[in-house]
């Protein structure tokens, strides 16, 4: 859904568009699937409220029966779902310690929630999906030369990052342009920008980074309604 948003707002905008992945610290896990692949490994599939699909393999020290799958099924669902991703790895971690056994389900318990550990306190830089890249070369001229350096701060993400970590309140739009991204890499360009969320959660940032001289009417307006669909789509799950 988010690679989608960020391909209609840089066709949109003739821009390129930035979308921060959902924060972790925002997310809830909303379902556990539990798939026996053999008597002997599993796939889990961990998907969240924000729309992150996670999926991870376990290898088990015994095999375990049908039983024991809906058992393991029913004992990782109940610890995990409706959990902020913080809180779920501090259950799962529990689990771990508390049930993990030698041999049948005490061993699937502690190697499934090993493996679910990994999985929901990884990847804690939160990333960005862009689009629309090639309409930097596109309107290479209204940089002023700059080029390079934009697209540098593109691919290094901090200085983008930093910028929607200060988006705040969904459905407010925010324009910095040249001297006011304070970097010297952006000082070139223009950045409108956003928040995308629920009534009651943000989960991230969006907005599109082009040059000072472009059609700033038009892009707020994009921007806003493509965080509203974003928020729409994410108030519906």
């Amino acid at each position: 859904m988010l690679r989608r948003a960020v391909r209609l707002l840089a066709q949109l905008t003739r821009q390129v568009a930035v979308v921060q992945y959902p924060t972790l610290s925002t997310s809830t896990v909303r379902h556990l699937e539990v798939i026996a692949l053999t008597p002997a490994r599993l796939l889990m599939v961990v998907i969240t409220d924000s729309g992150r699909v996670d999926q991870r393999i376990v290898e088990l020290g015994d095999v375990i029966d049908d039983h024991q799958l809906a058992q393991l099924r029913e004992i990782l669902g109940q610890a995990l779902e409706g959990k902020k991703l913080s809180a779920a790895s501090v259950a799962v971690a529990d689990l771990a310690s508390q049930l993990g056994g030698a041999g049948g389900l005490g061993d699937a318990v502690g190697r499934a929630a090993t493996v679910l550990l990994e999985s929901l306190v990884e990847h804690t830089e939160e990333r960005l999906l862009l689009g629309g890249t090639a309409n930097l070369t596109r309107n290479a001229a209204d940089f002023g030369g700059s080029l390079r350096s934009i697209l540098e701060a593109l691919e290094e993400q901090v200085v983008v990052l930093r910028l929607l970590a200060a988006q705040q309140e969904a459905g407010k739009v925010t324009v910095r342009i040249g001297h006011e991204t304070a970097s010297e890499q952006m000082v070139g360009t223009s950045m409108v920008s956003t928040a995308y969320g629920t009534a009651h959660t943000v989960y991230g940032g969006m907005g599109v980074v082009g040059p000072t001289r472009m059609d700033y009417p038009g892009t707020i307006a994009s921007v806003a309604a493509v965080a509203l669909y974003i928020g729409d789509v994410l108030g519906a799950r």
